[in-house]
């Protein structure tokens, strides 16, 4: 498909090999930072676009909005222009004690909890990342230092049903390292299309965090979460320069 994409607004002369996919779009303007030649594509509804150069790689940035339906929208039309790796960066919630505000989690597979991948495909289909996407990105995070969890989490449709504490005390006990609502429509629709996915999440909110403490460290909350999200950004392009080399490597070799 060349023609213009309805929702992302972008075309294939826009589209990349790889894109970046935060959900705010304000996230899309702390990456153009590490970019070089940046283009601005386009800023419609929820996903705002940009493409540029990072160690001599091009690379997209596209916001997906908040929700697995309008994540959905963003995979199918940057499929439909050619992109064929999709690296989620978002925020999460933790679900465990020992994860920390800025830690990163790497999904190895998501809770589909939301009802934008189950209007894809019956829910015994499963949501994981790309396993090679995955592997460079768990490389990448040790090569930099970077401090991460590698598990599961959890995505949803709402904050604000009258069951959270509930629900987060039922994946708590299953083992389940954080909650967002993204992260399974991005693995089962990126699947579905024959696209390589992965997702990292940055911690924003501390399960079952004390009021008092919580109070008492935000300024320092604010820095980690702050740092978590620069680790993320950089995590996902050093992931897509590594990538981008087995990509050639293999071309050479055959």
């Amino acid at each position: 498909m060349d023609s213009l994409q309805p929702h992302i607004r972008c075309s294939r002369q826009d589209g990349a090999a790889y894109a970046i996919l935060p959900g705010d779009p304000a996230r899309v303007e702390r990456i153009k930072g590490f970019l070089e030649d940046v283009k601005e594509i386009a800023f419609n509804r929820e996903h705002k676009s940009v493409s540029g150069i990072y160690k001599g790689v091009r690379v997209m940035a596209v916001s997906t909005g908040m929700g697995g339906a309008s994540t959905g929208i963003a995979v199918e039309e940057l499929h439909h222009i050619g992109v064929k790796n999709m690296i989620r960066i978002g925020s999460c919630g933790a679900l465990q004690k020992d994860i920390h505000m800025g830690d990163l989690l790497l999904i190895h597979g998501a809770v589909r909890d939301d009802g934008a991948s189950r209007s894809y495909v019956e829910e015994q289909y499963p949501a994981v990342p790309d396993t090679e996407l995955l592997m460079c990105m768990v490389e990448t995070a040790k090569t930099f230092h970077f401090p991460f969890r590698i598990g599961k989490c959890r995505s949803h449709d709402s904050f604000y049903t009258d069951r959270e504490d509930e629900i987060d005390a039922y994946w708590h006990e299953k083992g389940i390292l954080g909650a967002d609502m993204e992260t399974a429509a991005l693995f089962t629709i990126g699947a579905l299309r024959g696209v390589k996915t992965a997702s990292v999440l940055n911690t924003v909110s501390l399960f079952e965090g004390n009021l008092e403490e919580e109070i008492n460290g935000y300024v320092e909350g604010i820095y980690q979460a702050a740092e978590g999200e620069k680790n993320e950004i950089l995590l996902a392009l050093e992931t897509i320069v590594r990538m981008e080399e087995k990509v050639r490597e293999q071309e050479a070799g055959r």
